[in-house]
C-alpha cells in the first residue's frame, strides 16, 4: 500500500479544480501551484495551501520538473497528480517523483516511456498484433529519407509528433510538393512543445470515426475497460465534442476493441487510467493510433455513463488498492455528450484569442463547478477578471450533459450551451451549436471529416461565419452609441440621429439610430431599417421589443469593444472610422498586423521586397500552435518592425506593405 495525505496538483485551469474536488471528497489535503499570471486563478483559492512555480513561459513553471518538486518539499505534499498535458506524460518527471519520495498519480515510467513516442509504441502494437494504420516509424529522421517514405505510403497522409499528441506537430499533407514545408513546421511546433522534433508518418484516414477506449489497471494485475468514446468532430486535429458511448459502436464491436485495449495496458505493466485510441472505419475495422498514459480531457463522459469518479479510482489505485469491479460490473447507462469551450475565432481559422473575462455565468441555476445538476455539469477553472493569455492552451471550459438516450442529451447540451455566458473573449459557442444542432451530427453520423464536410466551402480555410440577426446588429449599435454618449432616454424635444460606423470582425456597416419621443429606437443598417423598443435595461442585459417579441441579450463592455450574447448566438462589435479606403474595402490595405497575443517566431521578408497577396510575411507561436501571417496585398515591404523572438500584442505592426497601384 502506498501511503500519502497531500496531494499536489501539478497543472492548472479546469483539470486542476477538478482533481482538487475529488480529492478534497477522499479526505486529502491538496496543493497548488500556479505560475506569476496565475496567482489570482480559481484552482489557486480551491486549494488548501498554493504556491508560486515561476514565470508565465511554461518552461519556467509548469514544466519545471525542479520548480514543481521543490513546491512539493516546500508544501509538505508526499503526492502528485499531473493532470493532463504539461507533464503528465513524462517518464523522467514520473521517475523524479518516484526518485523523492512522491506518490505519483499515474503509471510506472515504463509504461509512460513505452508509449510516450508514438513511433516506439507503434512498433509495439505491430509485435503485438494490433492492427495499426499503414505509414513509416523508423529512426531516420533526415529530410530525405522522410521524403521517400512519405511517398511510398501514398498521400495524403499525416506527420505526427512523436513525442505527444493534441494536434501539435500535426501537418495533414495532400501532395508531394507541400511535404517537406509542413515536415518543418511540424518538426517546429513539436520540438517547441514537447522538447523533441522526431515524427512518424501515417496514411491519413479522412473519413474514419475517431473512437478511445479508457482502461483502468490496479497493482493487482486487474484490468478492465469503461466503454468507448467517439471523439470525431475535430478542428487542427483536435477534439471539441466528445460523445459516450459512440453511435457507431455496438456490443459485439465495443468487446473486441476493449480487449484489444485491455490488451495493450497489460503488454507494458500499466497501472491506473488511460485511454487506447483507434480509427473507426466505415466497415467495422479498427486501427490503433496511440495510447495516452493519462487522464482524457474528456473523461466526464465516461463518469457520466458509467457513475465512476475517475479521479477518485485513480487516487484509489495509487494507494494500493484493487479495482472495486470486474469487467462483468461494468455498465453503460444512458449518454453523455461534452462540448469544449475555447478561447477561438473558428470562422477566423480557429486562431486563439486572448483577452479578459467580464463576465462568466454557468448554465446551470444554482450550480457547483464539477456537480451533476439535472443531468447537466461544467468543468472550469475560471473567475471573472482573469486574462486569457496567450501562454496557455486555450480551452477555457467543458459543458457535460447526460440523458437516458443520445437525443436527450443533445437537447440538454444544446440548452447547456445556450444558458452559459463568457464574455470578454471570443469564444466557439455559437459554432458549437451550430455543430450539435446539425441534421447529421443529430443523426450520430459524424465522422473525422465531419466539420470539412459540412461547415467549411472548398478553398476556405474555415467555417463562414452565420448571419448575424438584424435585431442583435441593431442593439449592438444601440450600446455602442450609449458609450461615449449619455444613456438611452426618450427624447423631449423632438427626433435625436446619431451615426456610426460598427464592425464585427471584418464587417463594418453604416448604422444610423434615431430615438424619437418614445421609447422606440430606429436603426438603419445599411438598407436594412430595425425597430426595437427598449423594454429594460442593465449593466449586465437589455431586454428589446422587436417584430411583437420580447427578447433579451446579455452584454458586456471592454474597452472600445461590446460583447452580446443572446443564446447560441455571441458576437463582439467595436466601433470604427466612419470612412475605409477602396483598398481596404476590397480586403486589405498593407498593414499586416498581430491577429493575437504570441511571439514571433520568424520572419519572412524584408525592407525593399515584393510580396504578393498570400505570401508569407511573417509567423507567430500563440498558445501552443505556431500560425503563418500572410501578406494581404501585393506591393513592396516599406517596413519590418519586429524580429525574431519578440513578443507582440494584438493589432501589434509587424509589417508595412506599399501596395502596388491599381
Amino acid at each position: 500500500m502506498s501511503s500519502f495525505t497531500t496531494l499536489l496538483i501539478a497543472n492548472r485551469g479546469e483539470i486542476a479544480c477538478r482533481v482538487i474536488r475529488s480529492a478534497k471528497a477522499l479526505g486529502y489535503r491538496t496543493v497548488a501551484v500556479y505560475s506569476e499570471p496565475d496567482a489570482g486563478a480559481l484552482h489557486v483559492r480551491l486549494a488548501d495551501v498554493a504556491t508560486c512555480i515561476g514565470p508565465a513561459p511554461v518552461k519556467e513553471s509548469y514544466l519545471s520538473v525542479d520548480a514543481i518538486l521543490e513546491a512539493a518539499k516546500r508544501t509538505g505534499a508526499d503526492a502528485v497528480h499531473p493532470g493532463y498535458g504539461f507533464l503528465s506524460e513524462n517518464d523522467a518527471f514520473a521517475k523524479a517523483c518516484a526518485d523523492a519520495g512522491l506518490v505519483f498519480i499515474g503509471p510506472p515510467p515504463a509504461a509512460i516511456l513505452a508509449m510516450g513516442n508514438k513511433a516506439h509504441s507503434k512498433r509495439l502494437m505491430i509485435d503485438a498484433k494490433v492492427p495499426t494504420i499503414p505509414g513509416w516509424q523508423g529512426a531516420d529522421q533526415s529530410e530525405a529519407t522522410l521524403a521517400k517514405a512519405a511517398d511510398d505510403v501514398g498521400y495524403p497522409l499525416l506527420i505526427k509528433a512523436a513525442a505527444g499528441g493534441g494536434g501539435r506537430g500535426m501537418r495533414l499533407v495532400h501532395a508531394s510538393g507541400e511535404f517537406v514545408s509542413a515536415l518543418r513546421t511540424a518538426r517546429a511546433e513539436a520540438e517547441n512543445a514537447f522538447g523533441s522534433g522526431e515524427v512518424l508518418l501515417e496514411r491519413a484516414l479522412l473519413d474514419a470515426r475517431h473512437v478511445e477506449i479508457q482502461v483502468f489497471a490496479d497493482t493487482h494485475g486487474n484490468v478492465v475497460h469503461l466503454g468507448e468514446r467517439d471523439c470525431s468532430i475535430q478542428r487542427r486535429h483536435q477534439k471539441i465534442v466528445e460523445e459516450a458511448p459512440s453511435p457507431a459502436v455496438g456490443p459485439e464491436l465495443r468487446a473486441r476493441m476493449g480487449e484489444a485495449a485491455a490488451a495493450a495496458a497489460r503488454s507494458i505493466g500499466y497501472v491506473g487510467a488511460g485511454t487506447v485510441e483507434f480509427l473507426l472505419d466505415h466497415d467495422g475495422a479498427f486501427y490503433f493510433l496511440e495510447m495516452n498514459t493519462r487522464l482524457q480531457v474528456e473523461h466526464p463522459v465516461t463518469e457520466m455513463v458509467t457513475g465512476l469518479d475517475l479521479v477518485a479510482l485513480q487516487l484509489r489505485v495509487a494507494a494500493g488498492e484493487r479495482l472495486p469491479m470486474s469487467q462483468s460490473d461494468v455498465r453503460l447507462e444512458g449518454h453523455a455528450i461534452e462540448v469544449r469551450l475555447y478561447a477561438e475565432d473558428p470562422y477566423g481559422g480557429f486562431l486563439p484569442q486572448t483577452g479578459r473575462i467580464a463576465r462568466f455565468r454557468p448554465g446551470i441555476e444554482g450550480s457547483v463547478e464539477g456537480r451533476v445538476t439535472n443531468g447537466m455539469r461544467i468543468d472550469h477553472g475560471l473567475v471573472e477578471g482573469q486574462d486569457v493569455s496567450p501562454w496557455y492552451d486555450p480551452m477555457l471550459a467543458k459543458l457535460i450533459a447526460w440523458g437516458k438516450d443520445r437525443d436527450e442529451a443533445r437537447r440538454r447540451i444544446l440548452r447547456l450551451l445556450s444558458d452559459t455566458q463568457l464574455l470578454g473573449t471570443t469564444t466557439n459557442k455559437s459554432f458549437l451549436s451550430d455543430v450539435l444542432a446539425h441534421p447529421a451530427f443529430a443523426r450520430g453520423e459524424a465522422t473525422t471529416k465531419f466539420i470539412p464536410t459540412h461547415f467549411i466551402a472548398d478553398g476556405q480555410e474555415s467555417p463562414t461565419a452565420p448571419a448575424t440577426p438584424d435585431w442583435a446588429r441593431a442593439v449592438a449599435a444601440l450600446l455602442l452609441s450609449q458609450r461615449e454618449r449619455r444613456p438611452f432616454s426618450p427624447s423631449t424635444t423632438g427626433i435625436g440621429r446619431w451615426t456610426l460606423r460598427i464592425a464585427e470582425g471584418a464587417t463594418k456597416t453604416d448604422a444610423v439610430l434615431e430615438i424619437g419621443t418614445t421609447r422606440d429606437v430606429s436603426v438603419s443598417l445599411g438598407p436594412t431599417k430595425v425597430v426595437i423598443q427598449v423594454v429594460e435595461q442593465t449593466d449586465e442585459a437589455i431586454r428589446v421589443l422587436e417584430s411583437g417579441v420580447l427578447r433579451t441579450l446579455v452584454y458586456a463592455r471592454v474597452g472600445e469593444r461590446v460583447y452580446v450574447d443572446a443564446g447560441a448566438y455571441v458576437a463582439s462589435f467595436e466601433e470604427v472610422q466612419a470612412f475605409v479606403s477602396k483598398r481596404e474595402s476590397a480586403g486589405g490595405d498593407g498593414r499586416i498586423v498581430a491577429p493575437m497575443n504570441g511571439r514571433i517566431v520568424s520572419v519572412h521578408v524584408e525592407v525593399g521586397a515584393s510580396v504578393k497577396r498570400g505570401d508569407l510575411v511573417a509567423v507567430l507561436e500563440a498558445m501552443k500552435m505556431q500560425h503563418q501571417v500572410l501578406a494581404d496585398v501585393e506591393g513592396t515591404v516599406t517596413e519590418v518592425v519586429v524580429a525574431a523572438n519578440d513578443q507582440v500584442a494584438p493589432k501589434k505592426l509587424l509589417v508595412q506593405i506599399q501596395p502596388t497601384p491599381a
